[in-house]
C-alpha cells in the first residue's frame, strides 16, 4: 500500500479507502473486537458493526475517526496518511463524469464510476463490439435497434455519452484493455456494409495503440468457456481487488466473491490460449471489414 492518485468519483474512493483500512487492521493481527476496544478508550462513538460497515464500504468514515484508527493501526508515513484523509473527502462529483450519468440506465451507474478509475479491463464479447471501441455510427445504429422504445434526442443522448466513455483511453495513463471478440461478431452488419466497414477498421487501427489488444476467438474452436457467454474483468487501483462483470437484456451483474472472480480470471485465460493472435486476429478484422465492399 502507497499514496497514488486520487480518482474522479468517490465509489472508488470508498472502496480504496475502506480496502486499505481493512488490510491495516489485518496487518496488525486485531480483531474487530480489539480494534474497538482501543478505539473506545478516545473519543467518539465507536461499535463493532460500525467498523464492519465502513470495511464493507457501507458507511463513510469522518477525518477524525480516521485519525483515531491510523494511531490504532500505527500509521507513521505521513504520504500514506495523507493519502487516505484525501479519499476519504466529501468532494463532489464533477465534470464530464456527472454530465455522462444523466444519459444512462441507472443500473449503469456503478459501472461508469468503476471504469472512469480503470487499471485495466479484460473482456469476451460474443455479439458486439465494445462500447470503449465503438465508432459513433455503431453505437447509434446499436443503440436505436437494441432500445426501439427510445426517441430520437434520446439516442442521441446516450450516443454522446457512450462517445464520452471513450476518453479514458485517451488519457495520459490509460487503462490496458484486452478484447477477446467472438468471430461472430464480425460478420454481423449492425447498422448495414458501410456502417460495419469503418467500425471494424475502427478495431484495426485501435489495436496499433499499445495499451489496446484485440483478438479473435474463431468458430472452429469448439466448447469451452465462450459459451458461456459475455463478461469482464475490472482492474481497479490498488488495493481494491478485481471485480467481474456481466450483462444482459434485463440485468446487470457486479461479481465481488473471490472465487467467482477467480473462475472469471482462469476463464479468460483460457480463452487467450484459444483466440488468434493479435496479428493473426488483425488480418481477420481486416478481411472481414472489406467483405463489407
Amino acid at each position: 500500500m502507497r499514496d497514488g492518485e486520487i480518482p474522479e468519483n468517490p465509489a472508488v474512493r470508498r472502496w480504496q479507502l475502506a480496502e486499505t483500512l481493512r488490510k491495516l487492521r489485518e496487518e496488525c493481527a486485531l480483531t474487530h473486537d480489539q480494534v474497538i476496544e482501543k478505539l473506545r478508550q478516545g473519543q467518539g462513538t465507536w461499535s463493532r458493526p460500525k467498523l464492519s460497515r465502513i470495511e464493507n464500504r457501507e458507511q463513510g468514515v469522518k477525518p477524525r475517526e480516521l485519525d483515531q484508527l491510523l494511531t490504532v493501526y500505527g500509521v507513521a508515513d505521513p504520504a500514506l496518511a495523507n493519502w487516505l484523509r484525501q479519499l476519504a473527502g466529501n468532494s463532489r462529483r464533477r465534470g464530464w463524469l456527472a454530465d455522462v450519468r444523466k444519459h444512462l440506465p441507472p443500473e449503469f451507474h456503478q459501472f461508469l464510476d468503476w471504469e472512469t478509475a480503470l487499471v485495466a479491463r479484460r473482456q469476451f464479447s460474443t455479439l458486439l463490439v465494445p462500447g470503449l471501441l465503438q465508432t459513433t455510427e455503431y453505437a447509434r445504429c446499436l443503440i436505436s435497434g437494441v432500445n426501439p422504445e427510445l426517441t430520437g434526442d434520446e439516442v442521441e443522448q446516450r450516443v454522446m455519452a457512450r462517445m464520452a466513455r471513450q476518453q479514458i483511453l485517451g488519457r495520459a495513463d490509460p487503462p490496458q484493455l484486452h478484447v477477446i471478440l467472438d468471430a461472430g461478431l464480425l460478420e454481423r452488419p449492425v447498422g448495414g456494409p458501410t456502417v460495419m466497414r469503418r467500425q471494424l477498421r475502427h478495431l484495426a487501427d485501435a489495436a496499433d495503440h499499445a495499451h489496446i489488444s484485440i483478438q479473435v476467438l474463431p468458430k472452429s474452436v469448439g466448447a469451452g468457456p465462450a459459451l458461456e457467454g459475455p463478461f469482464s474483468i475490472l482492474t481497479l487501483p490498488d488495493p481494491v481487488p478485481d471485480i467481474g462483470y456481466t450483462e444482459g437484456p434485463s440485468y446487470t451483474a457486479y461479481i465481488e466473491d473471490r472465487d467467482e472472480v477467480r473462475d472469471y480470471t482462469l476463464r479468460f485465460g483460457i480463452l487467450t490460449q484459444q483466440a488468434l493472435s493479435q496479428s493473426k486476429s488483425l488480418e481477420l478484422v481486416r478481411e472481414a471489414a472489406q467483405s463489407f465492399g
